[in-house]
């Protein structure tokens, strides 16, 4: 029920969001912005009640993220809110990696097969897009290179989870980490590069696609070998 509740909540939230970017909206936008982590920070709770150890390094990612959503709202009115921003979704993702950690440790000598394949995709797509936004960074070249390692190192973990957790789990965290590594990239090449038509659009969607499924993966998460307190 609880689930059914959160995700109509949700999809009025993504809507209204999307049509706000759609239409130019700014006040809409400023509204509706905030209550993407809101919601979903409500919706962990109540399902949760932060229990385990996993469960409150998602929260607490979740409240970085929130506090990025807002300084990322005002960036274009205040010097150096950019950059504030960017530490907040750092310190997001970096509370990620501590929760997929957990799961690593549940079970850490369990191999699979194609993670070596994996991790070779992602880094490959890391170092290609950094130089490729390289020439276009200026100051920027070193955060950028920082926050595109941590995101990376993110969705190498959620990768990581295979065999740990139950498979709904893991399916759902893994695409909601590509969904955010595709977010942040068209972010990072319509700032820098060159403008992406509809990119707030496009931004946006695959941003709150992205959480709603780290969330949602949170909440059915299940160890297969508990070696570790969840």
């Amino acid at each position: 029920m609880k689930t059914k509740l959160f995700a109509s909540i949700f999809a009025l939230i993504f809507i209204v969001q999307l049509y706000a970017e759609a239409v130019g909206n700014i006040p809409l936008r400023n509204f509706s912005k905030p209550l993407i982590a809101v919601s979903l920070l409500v919706w962990l709770y109540s399902a949760t009640r932060l229990r385990g150890r996993f469960h409150k390094r998602i929260f607490i990612g979740l409240v970085f993220a929130l506090i990025g959503d807002y300084l990322l709202m005002y960036q274009s009115q205040t010097s150096g809110y950019f950059m504030f921003g960017l530490a907040a979704f750092l310190i997001c993702h970096v509370y990620y990696i501590r929760a997929f950690v957990l799961d690593h440790k549940s079970n850490p000598h369990l191999k699979n097969s194609f993670f070596l394949w994996a991790v070779g995709a992602l880094v490959i797509f890391c170092v290609g897009l950094f130089f490729y936004l390289q020439p276009f960074l200026g100051a920027m070249q070193f955060a950028v290179l920082m926050y595109a390692i941590i995101i990376t190192v993110m969705a190498i973990m959620a990768v990581n989870r295979y065999g740990k957790v139950n498979i709904l789990s893991y399916k759902l965290i893994l695409f909601g980490a590509l969904f955010f590594l595709l977010s942040d990239s068209v972010l990072a090449v319509n700032k820098f590069a060159r403008p992406i038509p509809q990119s707030g659009i496009l931004i946006m969607a695959t941003y709150m696609i992205a959480q709603y499924l780290i969330v949602y993966g949170t909440i059915e998460r299940k160890l297969v070998v508990t070696k570790t307190s969840v």
